[in-house]
């Protein structure tokens, strides 16, 4: 059976409190194992939230670590911390760690060798900005991530999600066709890259600007596999709404 996924990044919000509460609301709420459900809070609450979670369908991820297991980097975390924590699923690449913390590709690629090493299914994140969407460069920009970040990467056992950055965070978002246009095109890449035609059935998300009342169209769309959801993740009763989105399309696909 086909998995779909709900991932919730809340990025740098909530205390360990807020947290808390955010995990109790949940905690019963998701059942249905078909649809694959995790949070990502700050690094500060991942503990709490791990063992107030556990035992349910709901898993917990990092949303940024080092490639390293230990050493002299002030300010990091290692994948052996985050197995420590419970941690399942981390994410790589996101928008804001290229564009505002300048990640490049070589750091990436090393995060996702490392993140797989350790058995942390990661999440690579890949888009384009508005103006290389303008010069016609979305396919450019994203085969050049996609071979750079995945060099040398032999443990096919991650997920992508397309960010559009354009629209993270602006209000806007990719149209269906759009997103299922570019996640068609990641598929291929995918297989060129491995040479392997089962890379086409590699778990996409689609990741921008998602809310409750453009997430039904989009999860229509027969090539997203599910939302990495930021700002809308933030409220649970509204995070819980999209994964009841997310089962009723489940179950018409």
């Amino acid at each position: 059976m086909k998995k779909f996924y709900l991932f919730g990044n809340w990025k740098m919000h909530k205390s360990i409190e807020e947290s808390v509460s955010y995990a109790h609301c949940i905690k019963n709420e998701i059942k249905d194992e078909a649809v694959i459900v995790g949070i990502f809070p700050p690094f500060t609450a991942i503990d709490r939230v791990s063992q107030i979670l556990g035992g349910s369908n709901i898993s917990v991820g990092a949303q940024n670590m080092h490639f390293e297991e230990q050493g002299a980097f002030t300010g990091e975390i290692s994948p052996l911390m985050l197995k420590e924590l419970g941690v399942k699923y981390v994410l790589i690449g996101h928008s804001e760690r290229r564009h505002i913390f300048g990640e490049c590709d070589e750091i990436i690629n090393k995060k996702m060798i490392s993140a797989l090493l350790h058995g942390i299914t990661p999440i690579l994140c890949v888009g384009e900005t508005l103006k290389e969407r303008e010069e016609g460069k979305t396919e450019i920009v994203i085969k050049e991530q996609l071979e750079h970040d995945l060099k040398d990467v032999k443990n096919k056992n991650f997920i992508i999600a397309y960010e559009p950055v354009w629209a993270i965070g602006t209000g806007k978002n990719a149209t269906p066709s759009q997103a299922g246009e570019v996640h068609r095109f990641i598929r291929k890449e995918l297989v060129r890259i491995f040479g392997d035609e089962s890379l086409i059935d590699t778990p996409i998300l689609y990741g921008g600007s998602i809310k409750v009342d453009n997430f039904s169209e989009l999860s229509q769309e027969k090539e997203i596999d599910g939302g990495l959801v930021g700002g809308a993740s933030l409220d649970c009763l509204t995070f819980l709404k999209l994964y009841e989105i997310l089962r009723s399309q489940k179950m018409k696909k």
